[in-house]
């Protein structure tokens, strides 16, 4: 069932409450089609039991029965003032049920990213933002030769590979290298350079995952790559090796290899493949900021290492979240989808694995779907799934194993930021995407697990989900103000227990997270480090990403007095911005099925040849962005598949 005129308007009201305008120059939602593009962004959920729940609430949005289930009063949200209005989405912001505040955090979330999307030159002006630049002129043509499922099909090979993003990109060049007959499945589309012109609309709408967005309790946003290349498309080029602590983690839980020389040799090959270096060292003003405000209290700082060739670290590199228009990323789709493609592999797009199938205890090939629902039939002798933190456990549940550990021990490394108002023109949208990092904090337990202080690009939409909304007035003039706005990315590593990832009864899976008590600690040191770093730079107006201001002046209150009022506020689901960019675990290798699903070689203890090669096999969180890790166990999980299959 589509969306009828009855949703779109409830869902008008609702947006010009959170996005009014300003009355004068600056255009409230509905008038820039934001409601309409929110809906089309909508309709990308596969799960339709959502999609109900959404068509109900708008279809009573508008009643005298809603308004007295929400204000007490039967009375139409459409014959309120705005103030009024705001004064209703305040009460679910605001409100002890976390039920009402995750529906205050999807209805802005519904409402504001759309709006900063669609606003149009009027509003980006007003914020100083340039807008898109378009598609590059110059641009190549796409390297990759990617064939569609268009018919009823059945094709042979020697390994099918779910997913092409950094574990299944990687897996597939290295078995064709090893001279394997290699398919990949991608349910996303292929775009390339030509195809990226810097807009937020196209890359939310094409690159990223439309569902699941947020966990199923309101607490975390999950942020995910689509498309040919996966993550690595919109990744932010952050190449950290995975740290030594962190090995000897993995090792201790029975996969003794991640201390070894093969693990070495992992890593080293794929940071030669993507081409990681520091010469790209060039920091745009947010990192110069947070260079300068870790220096001021004593704390080291480093470059970061990138895969990056001939990055121009300006205004290209500020919007390499919606693709990079000049090839200067070492996605998998300039790196190993070539290598595999040159080796013979061919390629799927739009074709979306719905079971692996088995016999005789081995997994023998995998059914796909197409969006108009051709079926292609893949029969193979091995299959791969590479499918991410959360497509993976759902595919493994769905073909019907049973192993509990399949879909626990998620972990999310959930991240926020600590606004910080100064002087200087930051422009977040500038920039290299992220030059420096700041590890004093990384270690606050004393066994390896605290805070990551980075910076990230934030163009308008992304950038308003962590501002918070008290007004559509106030929302508006803090979007003005994030030119003069440091975000002090704080990225914590999750010790657990972790989340779940299960499959309803569309066999979609349905990601459920809950910040532990230990965790919560780790993030509130986060904001305390954070305004540290904050105050060293020159900070004049502090502020957290919580949905009551939460927020001080240094110099005219103290860190420990600011603290005890974040302290207050808590973090309990959706009192808060959270954001989970970094999906692990959630099918981990170990030593033994009663601790984890896979062996150590990353193949199923149930199923002989069915090998996982993404973020899921990690055994615990990485501490540090994951993609190098990730790249690395898939090139070591399919070096050991290639030798096994001879």
């Amino acid at each position: 069932m589509a969306f009828t005129e009855q949703h779109l308007a409830a869902l008008r009201l609702i947006t010009d409450t959170f996005a009014p305008g300003d009355g004068a120059g600056i255009p409230a939602a509905s008038k820039v089609g934001a409601p309409e593009f929110a809906l089309e962004l909508a309709a990308m959920n596969p799960r339709e039991a959502e999609l109900k729940q959404l068509r109900t609430l708008l279809r009573l949005w508008d009643t005298r029965f809603l308004g007295f289930v929400l204000t007490g009063k039967p009375r139409k949200f459409s014959s309120l003032t705005q103030a009024q209005r705001e004064a209703v989405l305040l009460s679910l912001s605001d409100s002890r049920i976390g039920a009402k505040r995750a529906l205050f955090q999807g209805l802005k979330q519904a409402a504001l990213g759309p709006y900063y999307i669609t606003g149009g030159q009027p509003l980006w002006d007003s914020m100083g933002y340039a807008g898109p630049p378009g598609p590059l002129p110059s641009a190549p043509d796409p390297a990759l030769k990617p064939e569609h499922v268009t018919q009823d099909e059945t094709i042979v090979c020697d390994v099918v590979i779910v997913g092409s993003g950094a574990g299944g990109g990687t897996a597939a060049g290295v078995l064709a290298a090893a001279g394997l007959d290699v398919v990949v499945l991608e349910a996303g589309e292929y775009h390339d350079d030509r195809d990226f012109d810097g807009s937020e609309r196209t890359g939310f709408s094409q690159l990223y995952a439309g569902a699941p967005q947020v966990t199923s309790e309101g607490q975390i946003a999950l942020v995910a790559g689509r498309g040919l290349g996966g993550g690595t498309i919109v990744n932010y080029t952050t190449s950290f090796p995975t740290p030594d602590h962190v090995r000897a983690e993995w090792a201790a839980l029975g996969t003794p290899q991640f201390t070894t020389s093969e693990y070495d040799d992992a890593l080293n090959a794929v940071n030669a493949r993507l081409g990681v270096n520091k010469d790209h060292p060039g920091a745009g003003v947010r990192d110069e900021l947070l260079e300068k405000g870790a220096k001021a209290i004593g704390w080291n700082v480093d470059a970061m290492p990138r895969n990056v060739i001939g990055c121009d670290q300006g205004i290209e590199c500020g919007r390499c979240g919606m693709g990079c228009r000049i090839g200067a990323k070492q996605s998998v789709a300039k790196t190993w989808l070539v290598d595999a493609q040159e080796n013979g592999a061919r390629m799927y797009v739009g074709a979306k694995a719905t079971t692996v199938t088995i016999e005789n205890g081995k997994a023998v090939g995998v059914t796909a779907v197409s969006p108009g629902g051709d079926v292609l039939t893949v029969k193979s002798k091995a299959v791969v799934v590479s499918a991410g933190a959360i497509q993976t456990p759902a595919l493994l549940l769905r073909s019907g194993l049973k192993n509990p550990n399949i879909g626990k021990h998620l972990r999310l490394h959930p991240a926020t930021a600590l606004w910080a108002r100064v002087p200087e023109l930051v422009n977040p949208w500038e920039g290299a995407t992220q030059a420096r990092y700041v590890n004093e904090w990384t270690d606050l337990t004393g066994d390896g697990y605290g805070v990551l202080y980075e910076t990230a690009p934030l163009t308008p939409a992304f950038g308003s989900g962590f501002v918070n909304w008290r007004s559509g007035k106030q929302h508006l003039e803090r979007m003005q103000d994030l030119k003069h706005m440091l975000g002090v990315a704080m990225i914590v590593r999750d010790k657990g227990p972790g989340g779940t990832v299960k499959i309803g009864k569309e066999g979609e899976p349905i990601a459920s997270y809950v910040l532990s008590p230990g965790d919560t600690e780790l993030l509130m040191k986060g904001f305390e480090g954070a305004a540290k770093i904050a105050e060293g730079a020159g900070a004049t107006q502090v502020y957290t990403t919580h949905h009551k201001t939460v927020g001080y002046e240094p110099g005219k209150e103290s860190i420990d007095s600011f603290m005890a009022r974040v302290r207050a506020a808590g973090a309990a689901p959706a009192t808060l911005a959270l954001a989970a960019l970094h999906i692990m675990g959630s099918a981990r290798m170990g030593g033994s099925p009663e601790i984890s699903a896979l062996n150590p070689d990353g193949e199923t203890w149930e199923v002989k040849n069915l090998v996982v090669a993404d973020a899921s096999c990690f055994p615990t969180a990485s501490g540090v962005n994951p993609m190098i890790s990730i790249e690395a166990i898939s090139y070591m999980n399919a070096k050991r598949l290639a030798a096994r299959l001879g």
